[in-house]
């Protein structure tokens, strides 16, 4: 009765619903036993300038020129397919979460792989691309979104966050607004790339709250692992479901 009553009194409260509301303490009641994921926003390929956002309906997706959120936290990832990303859900051959550790085919070690050299992708890139994962909250959520930033993504994003530090302290700290371009690589590919634009300095009441919760997703982060496909597995191909699944911690 109390997490119905957290998740209530969410609607137009911004972040502050989140002082009502324990994360752990609610999917740990209402989770039992299910796995527990945060909904992903898409990245369209193509150059196409389009979000796509998910809706309280869980089968639709909204799509959006821009959207607000606070980064509640993020870390490196990278993906390997065997076959050309084209978009959509579809796994990767191989994963990792840590960065340092791929699971799937080849798996192992991602600092000595074959295909963390330069010249073994496509125009001379890598062939397993290097990722950011970014926790989002926007204002009237109490659960947060996930956005996987493209290797295409990762300078923008670092010129961002250099110049968040000495405006907000942290990327956490304030709402930044994210926006699409369309970009073309040094071998003339079109494709999509996500832009980043600070848009207020958080109040205090606000991040007393969303530090707890940065914390919170931190921790864990620690504990989100790949679900393995057993069906793939032993044919060795697509082995890894990138679905976010967010492990019940004891």
């Amino acid at each position: 009765m109390e997490n119905a009553k957290s998740l209530s009194i969410a609607d137009n409260q911004g972040f502050m619903s989140l002082q009502n509301f324990d994360l752990n303490n609610a999917i740990k009641a209402e989770m039992d036993g299910l796995s527990t994921s945060f909904d992903n926003i898409k990245i369209p390929i193509g150059g196409v300038t389009l979000f796509e956002v998910p809706t309280e309906n869980p089968e639709e997706t909204e799509s959006v020129k821009e959207f607000s959120a606070v980064i509640l936290y993020h870390h490196p990832m990278r993906a390997f397919y065997k076959e050309a990303y084209t978009g959509g859900t579809n796994p990767p051959d191989c994963g990792s979460f840590d960065n340092l550790i791929g699971v799937g085919n080849p798996g192992g070690d991602c600092e000595s792989c074959l295909y963390n050299e330069f010249g073994t992708g496509i125009n001379g890139a890598k062939a397993c691309k290097e990722r950011r994962r970014l926790y989002l909250l926007k204002e009237g959520d109490i659960f947060p979104m996930i956005l996987s930033l493209p290797t295409g993504s990762l300078k923008s994003f670092s010129k961002y966050l250099m110049r968040c530090l000495p405006r907000w302290g942290g990327s956490n700290l304030g709402v930044t607004r994210f926006s699409l371009t369309k970009a073309t690589s040094n071998g003339g590919i079109v494709y999509t790339k996500v832009q980043f634009q600070m848009e207020r300095k958080l109040t205090e009441e606000e991040i007393n709250l969303i530090s707890s919760m940065s914390e919170k997703i931190k921790n864990n982060s620690d504990n989100i692992s790949i679900e393995l496909n057993k069906e793939k597995m032993e044919a060795f191909d697509k082995t890894v479901n990138n679905s976010t699944i967010l492990k019940e911690t004891a």
